[in-house]
Parts: structure tokens; C-alpha cells; sequence
């Protein structure tokens, strides 16, 4: 899949896990392109990997996702798997920034840069 928004940076540690981080920020009309994108990746990584869970749990990827509004006024943000799709306030106003981060095992960071590519 083909991400406009998301644009991630890797990390690859000794022990196999790795990191993918990316960070956009919007104005409130492209703020419905951008969570869908977060939406694709996330139901992608529980669909492909199971539920999210610490690799200190045993688990093969998590994730955080973070959003600030204008002036770093952090918005509330979640993500509902069964529904496959991000909860943010509505009407909202400005540039947003949103952040994502996912972790995992080799297995997992293998399958997400095959599954999004980096476009250079």
C-alpha cells in the first residue's frame, strides 16, 4: 500500500526488533486522508500479527499513536480494532499532528516493509 502521509523511519536493533516511526502533520480538511492511512496500517499489523502486545509480554508488535492540535495541545486519540478505524474529537480545527509508532519482532519488520514500502 501506498502511504502519502506516513512517512516512517526504521530502526533495526542487535536483537532482531525493530521501530518504525512516522510523524504528519495536517490541516483539519486532509485530517480524514491521514487517520485513514493510520487506520490501513494498524488493521493491517493486528490482521497479519494479532492483537498488540509489548515484546516484553511475548508478544510480535505494539504500537503508540499520539495527536496534538494547534498550539501542542495534545488531542485525545485511540484506536478500536474491532471497528478497524481511530477515535479522535470531532469538529476539530487548525493543523493537527499526529504520531505513529510501531514496534515488533524481525518476522514483523520484515512484513511491514513489504507490506509499505519506503517510496524512495
Amino acid at each position: 500500500m501506498q502511504l502519502d502521509y506516513l512517512i516512517f523511519d526504521s530502526t533495526d536493533e542487535e536483537t532482531g526488533s525493530c521501530s518504525f516511526d512516522a510523524m504528519a502533520s495536517v490541516l483539519a480538511d486532509r485530517l480524514p486522508a491521514l487517520i485513514g492511512e493510520v487506520d490501513a496500517v494498524l488493521a493491517w499489523a493486528h490482521r497479519e500479527f494479532g492483537a498488540p502486545q509489548a515484546a516484553a509480554d511475548e508478544g510480535e508488535w505494539d504500537y503508540e499513536l499520539q495527536a496534538v492540535g494547534e498550539s501542542d495541545v495534545p488531542l485525545e486519540v485511540s484506536y478500536d480494532f474491532e471497528r478497524e478505524r481511530v477515535s479522535m474529537p470531532l469538529g476539530l480545527r487548525g493543523r493537527m499532528t499526529i504520531t505513529l509508532t510501531l514496534s515488533g519482532s524481525r518476522a514483523f519488520g520484515e512484513a511491514f516493509r513489504e507490506a509499505f514500502p519506503d517510496p524512495d
